[in-house]
């Protein structure tokens, strides 16, 4: 096997890249700096589903990435890459997503279902199994020094390597850039569900704080879990953001007045329907408003100047749909993730 020396020196980064490769670079876990683990979940999300696929699609969109990257000439000599998705995994999902719909469909239409009730059981029971899944995956990784990142599927997919990080580090916040509060104990009898990703890392004692960006639908119950949070959840909406931009302030502005309240450590955790939904019009809850592009990468690369390490991120609820729009934005989005994270770990400069 090649070393990344090897690598870099024999790879030609204005050519074509490696098909089935993340962003067509020859790198594989052995000799990469930074390791994408694929989560194709999507098992209780409560509208559209499909962003199991989001992985697999973001690895294909990728291909046609330029590496370039003008403030980090070197970007793609980092070493980087995604795992193989498993096919186990993606067939059970599968299973209990038709599952999960029809007791979703139940519920929707009035019935009441017990909380011990067979197919509750099933699907909270492999939901849990997952998350420990994936724990291990990013232990495996992290012990042995790489940089860890998680592409899924639905929202709920990085608890378990949030958890994974908190056998590492002893507190860090939590960065969400998201349309929705995810601050649900439940929902539709799912603890584990998208809706409640937020409320299940605020369990884990690592997590000090959460800083949440662009929200802009949430429901009672998360609000009064906002107010009794005693500043350890703080929330810019999205509407006061652009309330005050409109009125003159500056992203610039609005980023430092996030970056305020981040500690040295974070996590970032980026559901793609925090976006403007022009970027993600296939997204499984999108809702109107939402950051643009460039907004996000000059937030990302200031947090990073900052001083700020980012210790992990994730990018969630990329859904292919019937085009590689929104994957081919996705693609993109994770490679600014990966680079700006790497920058954060003196692994590649900045010029």
């Amino acid at each position: 096997m090649q070393s990344k020396e090897q690598i870099v020196a024999s790879f030609d980064p204005n050519g074509p890249g490696i098909r089935g490769q993340l962003f067509g670079l020859p790198f594989s876990p052995e000799n990469s700096e930074l390791v994408l683990i694929p989560a194709p979940w999507d098992v209780t999300v409560s509208y559209h589903d499909g962003t199991s696929r989001g992985p697999q699609a973001i690895l294909d969109a990728s291909y046609q990435v330029d590496l370039f990257v003008k403030d980090i000439p070197d970007a793609w000599k980092l070493g980087v890459c995604m795992l193989s998705t498993s096919g186990e995994i993606f067939e059970e999902n599968k299973l209990l997503r038709a599952l999960a719909a029809q007791h979703i469909s139940n519920v929707e239409n009035g019935q009441r279902i017990p909380s011990d009730d067979p197919a509750l059981r099933t699907i909270n029971g492999a939901c849990e199994k997952f998350n420990e899944h994936i724990r291990s995956e990013a232990q495996k990784y992290l012990n042995e020094g790489k940089i860890v990142a998680l592409v899924g599927g639905d929202h709920s997919s990085p608890l378990g390597f949030i958890r994974a990080l908190a056998d590492v580090y002893d507190r860090f916040a939590v960065l969400q850039i998201d349309a929705h509060a995810d601050l649900r104990n439940s929902y539709e009898g799912f603890p584990y569900s998208h809706a409640s990703i937020m409320y299940n890392a605020l369990k884990v004692p690592a997590v000090g704080k959460l800083i949440q960006v662009g929200i802009r639908d949430l429901c009672e119950e998360e609000a009064n879990v906002m107010q009794r949070a005693m500043g350890r959840i703080i929330t810019f909406y999205d509407h006061d953001m652009r309330s005050s931009m409109l009125s003159g302030k500056s992203w610039d502005n609005v980023c430092t007045e996030i970056i305020k309240h981040l500690p040295p450590l974070l996590y970032i955790s980026v559901d793609i329907d925090g976006f403007d939904p022009k970027l993600c019009p296939n997204t499984g809850t999108p809702v109107p408003g939402g950051i643009e592009f460039h907004e996000f990468v000059y937030l990302l690369k200031k947090i990073v100047l900052s001083g700020r390490k980012v210790i992990g991120f994730d990018l969630s609820e990329v859904c292919p749909g019937n085009g590689d729009w929104d994957a081919n934005v996705g693609a993109r989005i994770l490679y600014q993730l990966c680079n700006w994270t790497a920058v954060s770990h003196n692994k590649l400069v900045v010029r």
